[in-house]
């Protein structure tokens, strides 16, 4: 079972903050080495949105533009790879970004159970915040632990074979 003992809280810039975003040396830097791997500055458009994810816990519409100036891309293109792809956050999420796998082996070992105690728990649906910023609930496609389900990733970490019961115990560690 994956579990861990501290899952951090997620730093997330308010949005004032990254309505117009500056590169610091130290995010050029590592811009600078992900286009050493990634020649084609479009190959390193996903590591470098990682990165900027890592750093403000989102990406704003001013990320976007300063991505897109230091790659030679137009914000155009960039929002349509941030709509595609679900593990970019576009809105601030809170502290706990609680990702739940609803596919087939999850939902055949009760993540239906889950979700539904999830929701009421916290009186939010998918894609919703709780109004003190504490988590915010995502629905995803596999997480690739199907032999563990059901599971559910919370920030960086996986937990897996949860119950109703190690779920409370779980949200009650960070609350």
């Amino acid at each position: 079972m994956m579990d861990h003992a501290r899952t951090a809280p997620l730093t997330v810039a308010p949005p004032e903050a990254v309505a117009e975003v500056r590169f610091d040396a130290a995010m050029e830097a590592q811009i600078a080495d992900v286009l050493t791997r990634y020649p084609n500055p479009q190959a390193a458009l996903l590591p470098v949105l990682w990165l900027c994810q890592e750093r403000w816990g989102w990406i704003s519409t001013g990320i976007t533009r300063t991505v897109a100036t230091r790659l030679g891309l137009s914000p155009a293109f960039i929002e349509g790879v941030l709509t595609f792809y679900t593990m970019y956050q576009l809105q601030p999420p809170g502290r706990y970004l609680l990702q739940v796998c609803s596919t087939l082996s999850c939902q055949l070992c009760g993540t239906g159970e889950l979700v539904g105690h999830l929701k009421q728990r916290l009186g939010i649906d998918f894609g919703e915040t709780t109004p003190d910023g504490r988590f915010t609930l995502v629905d995803v496609q596999c997480l690739g632990a199907c032999g563990e389900a059901p599971v559910v990733q919370i920030n960086n970490d996986y937990y897996t074979e949860l119950t109703v019961e190690r779920l409370d115990a779980l949200l009650d560690r960070f609350e």
